[in-house]
C-alpha cells in the first residue's frame, strides 16, 4: 500500500464521491446476477437492470455534497455508502433463506427475521461475500495512510444540486422504461422481484416504506366503533342458507382449481380451424359444467381490478374485495387480520389447509399473505422441479404442476382445504412449440387472442388428468372440487378483435358487450349428489365463500363477509365491479353508461321507475364496496369478537421443509393418520397419475406436423 499511487481525481470530493458511486453500482450488479433470480427476459430488461442502481446511488450520496465541513462531508459519504451496502447484503442473506426481499415490516421486526433464520445465519454466508465489504478495509487503509487525501474545498451548492438533479433525471428515465416494459408496475405491484428488477433495492425499500406508512396511518385511525357499523351491514346483508343444500358436502375435502384467465364464453366454445373443422376448446370442463353433480353458474362475474389473480384469491378466500387501485395482497395482505376460509374450517371443522403454486412464493406477496389467511402449508416453485422445458415466465406449466403436486397432496391430513393455482392459460398465451403443439390457433389480427384457445385447451387436459388421479387415488369421492375463472383473459381493448369469433359485428361492439364479457366460470362439483345443474343467478366472486361454507355445513352468520350464498333464496342478484359499475338481471351499468339487458341498448332517459330501481342497485353496490374497504383498509377484523375465532399468529406458520414435516406428522399419528398416503398402506399414489402431451393424445396431429416440417425442410 505504501508504494501505491492514487489518481489525483480521488483526492477531490467529487472524485471520492464518484468512486463510491461506482463501487456501490458494481455491488448491486454483482448481487443482481449472482444472488437474485429476477427473471430477466429481454435486452431492455438487461439494460434497465444495469442502470437502475445509478439514480438512487447518486441521490443518496449527493446528500453529503451539501455538507461544507470536510470531515463531516466525507463521514456522511462513507456512512451512506455503508448503510446502502448493509441494506444490499441484508437482502442477499434474507433472499438466500426466503427467496424474497426485506420489507420495512420485516426490518422493523428484526427479531422475527433472526428467528426465521433459525440460528443458521452463519450457514447463509459464503466466502465470496467478502467482495461486498473488502473495499471498506481498502478505503479505510487508504484514508488512514493518507493515500487518499481529504479535499478541504467544499463542493459548490449548485454542483451538488446538479448531481441531485441528475439523479432525479436518471430515475425518471428508469421509471419510464420500466413502465413501458411492465405497465402498472407501481400501481399493481405484482411482485417484489419485479420492483427490484426494474427499480433497484434502494427504490424498492423507499416505495415499500411509503406503502407501509400509508397503510399504517389508515389502520391507526380505525376504531372498534367502525367495526360496529360494519357488523350492522353484515347482519342486514346476511342471506340464510337453503335447507335443501345446507351441509350437503359436510366433512368433505375442498379442492379449489384456479382456472387462470378463463372466461365464461369458453364454456361449450368450438373453435373453427382453417379447414372449417370445429374443435371443442375445453371438452372436459364442459362435461363437468353440465354434470348433475355440479352446481354451475353462468352469470357469475369476476370482481377484480389491478390486483387480478391475487384480488380473486382475496374474494374467494375471504368474501372481501380487493382494492380499486393496486393489489390488496401487497398492501394489506401481509398485515391484516382475516376470517378466511382455511382458518374458519380449521377452527370449526378441524381441516388442514394447503396452497399449491408453481411460481415464486413472493409473487403477489403470497408467502406472507397465506400465513395471515391461516394456510398451514404453501408449496411454491421451490418445491417443484422447474426448468426451461416445463415452465414459462409465470412459472410451471399446468400438467407438470398438477403431477408434481401429488406427492405433497397425498400427505395432507383429511379433511383438507386446498387450492391449486394453474398458470399456463396466462397472458400472453404463447404458442406451444413442443409436443403440446397442435391445437389450432384462432385467426384474428391479435396474436394474444389467437393463442388463447390453445392454452385454454391445454389447461382443460391438465385438469382432466388431475381428476383422473383424484378418482384413482380415492380422493375424488370424498371431495368438493371447485373450479373458477379468476379474471378476464381477453381485455376490453382487444374484444373488438374477438367479436367475430363470438358471432358479433366488431362495429357494433360496445360497453354493454364488454360488461358481459366479465363473466367467468364458477362450478362446485360434489360427487355423488344429483341436485346440480346450470344456475342463472347473478353473482360474483365475493359470493363464493358463503356459498361453499353453507354447503360444508358452516353457517356464515357470525362472520364478516361481503357476499351472499348464491343458493339462498335471499340472495340479491347484483354483481358489483370494483370501480362501482354493476350487472344485474335487468340492468347493466358499465363505464358510466346504463343499459337495458333485454334490448342491450343504452337507456338515455330512464323512466321514474327505472331510475329508482337503478339507484337502489347502485346504492347496494356502493355500500358493499365501501364496507369492504372499511374492513380491509382499517384492518377492522382485529376488533371483531363475534366470530369466536382464535386470532392467527403468522409466526406460527413456516413454509420450509413442509414435506418432511407432513411425513413426521403421519408417523406421530400412526393409525390415526387420515392422509391418502396412510390410507393406502403407506404407499405413494403418485404412480396413479398419468400425463401425456397433446400429440400423444392426438397422434394424427403429430404426423401432420412432422409432414409439414419435412416439407418445409425439403423446400429449403
Amino acid at each position: 500500500m505504501k508504494n501505491v499511487k492514487i489518481p489525483n481525481l480521488l483526492n477531490t470530493r467529487l472524485g471520492f464521491f464518484g468512486l463510491l458511486a461506482i463501487l456501490l453500482w458494481a455491488k448491486n450488479i454483482a448481487a443482481y446476477f449472482t444472488e437474485f433470480s429476477l427473471g430477466i427476459e429481454s435486452p431492455i430488461q438487461y439494460f434497465i437492470l444495469l442502470i437502475n442502481p445509478i439514480a438512487t446511488t447518486l441521490f443518496l450520496l449527493s446528500i453529503a455534497l451539501y455538507i461544507r465541513r470536510t470531515k463531516a462531508s466525507y463521514f456522511a459519504m462513507l456512512f451512506i455508502y455503508f448503510l446502502a451496502t448493509v441494506l444490499l447484503f441484508a437482502n442477499i442473506a434474507y433472499y438466500r433463506e426466503f427467496t424474497d426481499f426485506l420489507t420495512i415490516n420485516t426490518i422493523l421486526g428484526a427479531g422475527k427475521v433472526a428467528g426465521g433464520l433459525a440460528g443458521s445465519a452463519i450457514e447463509l454466508l459464503k466466502f465470496s461475500d467478502i467482495f461486498y465489504f473488502v473495499d471498506f478495509i481498502i478505503l479505510g487503509t487508504a484514508l488512514g495512510m493518507k493515500k487518499i487525501k481529504l479535499d478541504q474545498r467544499p463542493v459548490r451548492a449548485r454542483t451538488a444540486l446538479a448531481v441531485t438533479a441528475l439523479a432525479v433525471m436518471v430515475f425518471s428515465g428508469n421509471l419510464f422504461l420500466a413502465e413501458t416494459d411492465r405497465s402498472g408496475l407501481l400501481t399493481r405491484t405484482f411482485s417484489r422481484d419485479y420492483l427490484v428488477k426494474y427499480l433497484g433495492i434502494n427504490a424498492f425499500t423507499v416505495y415499500d416504506a411509503v406503502q407501509t406508512y400509508q397503510t399504517t396511518q389508515v389502520r391507526a385511525q380505525a376504531s372498534p366503533n367502525d367495526m360496529d357499523e360494519v357488523k350492522d351491514y353484515v347482519d342486514d346483508h346476511y342471506a340464510e342458507p337453503n335447507d335443501e343444500y345446507y351441509g350437503m358436502a359436510e366433512g368433505k375435502n375442498v379442492i379449489y382449481i384456479h382456472l387462470e384467465s378463463v372466461q365464461q364464453f369458453l364454456i361449450d366454445y368450438q373453435l373453427e380451424d382453417e379447414d372449417g373443422e370445429e374443435h371443442e376448446v375445453m371438452p372436459f370442463i364442459n362435461s363437468l359444467y353440465h354434470d348433475d353433480s355440479t352446481f354451475s353458474f353462468d352469470n357469475f362475474f369476476h370482481q377484480v381490478k389491478a390486483g387480478k389473480t391475487s384480488d380473486a384469491e382475496t374474494l374467494m378466500d375471504n368474501s372481501l374485495f380487493g382494492l380499486n387501485q393496486g393489489s390488496f395482497f401487497t398492501q394489506f395482505g401481509g398485515k391484516n387480520t382475516f376470517e378466511s376460509a382455511p382458518n374458519i374450517l380449521n377452527q370449526e371443522k378441524g381441516y388442514s389447509s394447503a396452497a399449491f403454486h408453481g411460481n415464486a412464493g413472493n409473487f403477489w406477496n403470497r408467502n406472507e399473505v397465506y400465513k395471515h389467511f391461516g394456510y398451514d402449508y404453501f408449496f411454491d416453485s421451490s418445491y417443484y422441479d422447474v426448468n426451461d422445458e416445463n415452465s414459462f415466465q409465470y412459472g410451471l406449466h399446468d400438467k407438470p404442476f398438477f403431477e408434481q403436486s401429488v406427492p405433497y397432496l397425498e400427505h395432507l391430513q383429511q379433511p383438507f382445504y386446498s387450492k391449486f393455482i394453474a398458470l399456463s392459460n396466462h397472458y400472453p398465451y404463447a404458442e406451444f412449440t413442443n409436443d403440446e403443439a397442435g391445437f389450432p390457433l384462432a385467426d384474428t389480427p391479435d396474436e394474444t387472442i389467437n393463442g388463447y384457445f390453445a392454452t385454454a385447451n391445454y389447461l382443460d387436459t391438465a385438469v382432466e388428468e388431475f381428476f383422473d388421479y383424484l378418482k384413482e387415488s380415492g380422493l375424488y369421492d370424498n371431495s368438493v372440487i371447485v373450479l373458477y375463472g379468476d379474471h378476464y383473459g381477453i381485455s376490453d381493448g382487444r374484444n373488438e378483435n374477438l367479436a367475430e369469433l363470438l358471432g358479433k359485428d366488431s362495429n357494433d361492439w360496445d360497453e354493454y358487450d364488454n360488461a358481459q364479457m366479465q363473466r367467468v366460470p364458477y362450478m362446485i362439483h360434489i360427487p355423488g349428489q344429483d341436485k346440480g345443474g346450470v344456475d342463472h343467478t347473478y353473482g360474483g366472486e365475493v359470493d363464493a365463500m358463503p356459498t361453499l361454507l353453507h354447503l360444508l355445513g358452516v353457517d356464515t352468520k357470525n362472520y364478516v363477509q361481503m357476499g351472499q350464498d348464491l343458493l339462498s333464496d335471499q340472495h340479491q342478484e347484483v354483481a358489483a365491479f370494483r370501480d362501482g359499475s354493476f350487472v344485474s338481471p335487468d340492468y347493466t351499468n358499465y363505464s358510466g353508461t346504463l343499459y337495458d339487458n333485454e334490448t342491450e341498448e343504452p337507456i338515455d332517459s330512464p323512466s321514474g321507475e327505472e331510475q329508482e330501481t337503478v339507484e337502489e342497485l347502485q346504492d347496494t353496490v356502493t355500500k358493499q364496496l365501501e364496507t369492504s374497504d372499511k374492513v380491509t383498509q382499517g384492518d377492522l377484523l382485529r376488533f371483531h369478537t363475534g366470530s369466536d375465532l382464535d386470532p392467527i399468529d403468522p409466526d406460527d406458520y413456516d413454509y420450509t421443509d413442509i414435506d418432511e414435516r407432513l411425513r413426521k406428522k403421519e408417523e406421530e399419528l400412526g393409525d390415526d393418520s387420515t392422509s391418502i398416503y396412510s390410507e393406502n398402506g403407506d404407499e405413494s399414489t403418485a404412480d396413479e397419475y398419468e400425463s401425456k402431451s397433446y400429440q400423444e393424445y392426438h397422434p394424427e396431429v403429430r404426423e401432420e406436423l412432422e409432414e409439414e416440417n419435412n416439407s418445409s425442410q425439403n423446400n429449403e
